[in-house]
C-alpha cells in the first residue's frame, strides 16, 4: 500500500454530506488522510457518476426529434394534444421517482442500490419504447408509459448529484457539480444528435419478424439507450465503489464544535427556492424549444419528416459544440466576474433568444390540402382537381388520396398559419444560436450556486431536477 498522505484545511471539506455531520469552524479540529490508491478509486466512481447523469439527460432528447413522427405512424389517432402527453410523462415520471430514490439512499446510507434499480428500469422502458409497434391498439398509449418508465429510471439524478457532494472536498466540489451540469447539459442537447446517426435507417431499417424487431429512425435510439445503460449496469457493479470523503479519511473532530455547528449550520431555503425556480425556467425553455422544433419546422418550412429530423438534428450538433466551447469559458469567466451577474446575463440573452425567434417579414406559410394531415400524407402536386378557395397569398400543397408518404405544410385547421409569416432561416439560426449561449451557461451557474447555497448538508431530498 502506498503510504497515506495527511492533508489539513477547511472542515467543510471532511465532513460527510450524507450524514449528520457537520461543518466545523475550526480547522485545527480536523485531520484527513487519503492514500493515492484511496484518491483513484474516488474519482474513478465519480466519472460514472458524470456517465450516470449523461445518460439520465440523454434519455429524454435522444427521442424528441422523432417522437412526433414516431407517435403518428404507431398510432395515427394521436394529435399534438397527446405528443404533448407523452413528452410531459418523462418529466413526471422524473418527478415522482426522485423522493423515492433519495429516500431509499438515505435510508439505507447506499448509493448503488437505488442507481442500480433506476437504471434497469431504464433499459426496460426504452426496450418498451423500441418495441411499441408490437403492441395492439392504442399504442400511443404504450408510447406514454414507456415514456413515463424512462423519466422514472431518470430519477436517480438526486442520488447522483448527492453522491458527487458526498465524495469531494469542498475545494473540489464545485468544479465537480459544474462539470456534472455539464455532462447534463451536453446529454440533453446531444441526444438528438445522436437521433440524426439513425436517419439513414429510414422508416423501415433492418427487420426482425421472428422477434419482432425492427431497427429504424425511430427505434434505433431506444435500443441504443438500453444498450447504454447495460454499460452503465455492468460499471456499476464491476468498477464503482462507494468513496465519501469521511469514509476514505481518519477524522478527529471535537464534539462541543460539532454542537456549536449543528445550531449555526443552517441552509438560507429562500436562496434555495429561487435557485429551483431559476433552473426551471432554464430547463422548461429549452425544453420547450427542443420539443417543438419538429413538428414546426415541417409546418413551417414544408420539410418532410426524415428532413426535420436530420436538419433538427445537425442544428442541435452545432448546438452541442457550443455549448461545450461555452462551458469551458465559463471555467475561466467565473474566476473574474462574478457569477450571479454573470446568470442575469444569461437570462438577457435568453430573453433575446425568443424575441429573435419571432415571425416578422410577409412570407407566407405554405399549406397542406383541406382534410389532410401533414403527418400523414404527402405533398407533392396532385393531378387530381380539387376545389379549394384560398388567398392567392397562400401556398396550397395537394396530395392525391391513397398517398402514404408523409407531407410537408401547415393544415388547414391551424388557424395561425393563415396570419403567421415564415419564420426566416436566418432567424431561426440567430434565435438557436443565442440559445446555445444563453443555456449551458445558466445550467452551469444555477447549479454551481446552487450546491454552495446547500452546502455540506444530506441532499438526496433537496437536489433533483
Amino acid at each position: 500500500m502506498a503510504p497515506r498522505r495527511k492533508s489539513r484545511g477547511d472542515p467543510d471539506e471532511r465532513s460527510r454530506l450524507l450524514q449528520s455531520v457537520p461543518p466545523i469552524e475550526s480547522s485545527n479540529s480536523v485531520q484527513w488522510w487519503e492514500d493515492d490508491k484511496d484518491t483513484r478509486r474516488r474519482w474513478w466512481s465519480i466519472r460514472i457518476m458524470y456517465l450516470t447523469m449523461f445518460l439520465s439527460s440523454m434519455g429524454f432528447s435522444i427521442v424528441v426529434s422523432s417522437v412526433w413522427p414516431f407517435l403518428r405512424k404507431v398510432d395515427h389517432s394521436a394529435d399534438e394534444s397527446f405528443l404533448g402527453w407523452v413528452v410531459a410523462a418523462y418529466s413526471l415520471g422524473q418527478l415522482v421517482a426522485s423522493p423515492v430514490f433519495g429516500g431509499w439512499a438515505n435510508l439505507r446510507d447506499r448509493t448503488k442500490e437505488p442507481l442500480l434499480v433506476s437504471i434497469v428500469i431504464n433499459v426496460a422502458a426504452n426496450t418498451m419504447y423500441s418495441y411499441v409497434h408490437a403492441f395492439p391498439q392504442p399504442r400511443g398509449v404504450y408510447m406514454l408509459v414507456s415514456r413515463a418508465l424512462v423519466g422514472f429510471g431518470a430519477g436517480n439524478v438526486a442520488v447522483v448529484r448527492s453522491y458527487a457532494s458526498a465524495a469531494t472536498t469542498l475545494s473540489e466540489r464545485t468544479s465537480t457539480m459544474a462539470t456534472m451540469s455539464a455532462f447534463q447539459a451536453i446529454g440533453f442537447i446531444l441526444g438528438p444528435v445522436l437521433q440524426t446517426a439513425f436517419v439513414p435507417l429510414g422508416e423501415n431499417g433492418i427487420e426482425w419478424k421472428a422477434i419482432q424487431l425492427s431497427i429504424n429512425m425511430y427505434t434505433g435510439p431506444g435500443f441504443l439507450s438500453a444498450i447504454l445503460g447495460i454499460i452503465n449496469i455492468l460499471l456499476l457493479i464491476f468498477v464503482f465503489k462507494e468513496c465519501k470523503v469521511a469514509d476514505t479519511a481518519g477524522l478527529v473532530v471535537n464534539s462541543q464544535e460539532i454542537e456549536k455547528s449543528e445550531e449555526e449550520g443552517t441552509v438560507d431555503y429562500f436562496a434555495v427556492a429561487a435557485t429551483n425556480i431559476l433552473f426551471f425556467v432554464i430547463l422548461f425553455s429549452f425544453a420547450i424549444f427542443e420539443t417543438i422544433t419538429t413538428p414546426l419546422t415541417i409546418v413551417m418550412y414544408a420539410w418532410t419528416q426524415s428532413q426535420a429530423v436530420l436538419y433538427n438534428g445537425i442544428i442541435l450538433g452545432c448546438l452541442a459544440v457550443q455549448s461545450v466551447c461555452v462551458m469551458i469559458a465559463i471555467r475561466i469567466l467565473s474566476k473574474r466576474f462574478n457569477e450571479k451577474r454573470m446568470m442575469l446575463v444569461a437570462f438577457f440573452i435568453m430573453l433575446g433568444s425568443f424575441i429573435m425567434l419571432i415571425p416578422y417579414g410577409n412570407e407566407p406559410i405554405p399549406h397542406v390540402a383541406p382534410g389532410l394531415h401533414p403527418a400523414v400524407n404527402i405533398t407533392t402536386p396532385s393531378p387530381h382537381h380539387q376545389n379549394i378557395t384560398h388567398s392567392p397569398n397562400i401556398t396550397v400543397l395537394t396530395t392525391p388520396p391513397a398517398a402514404t408518404t408523409p407531407p410537408r405544410g401547415c393544415p388547414w385547421e391551424y388557424k395561425w398559419c393563415d396570419n403567421t409569416p415564415k419564420l426566416y432561416l436566418g432567424q431561426m439560426f440567430a434565435g438557436f444560436f443565442l440559445l446555445g449561449l444563453s443555456y449551458p451557461t445558466s445550467n452551469v451557474l444555477s447549479y454551481a450556486m446552487y450546491s454552495k447555497i446547500l452546502g455540506p448538508k444530506p441532499q438526496v431530498f433537496i437536489i433533483h431536477s
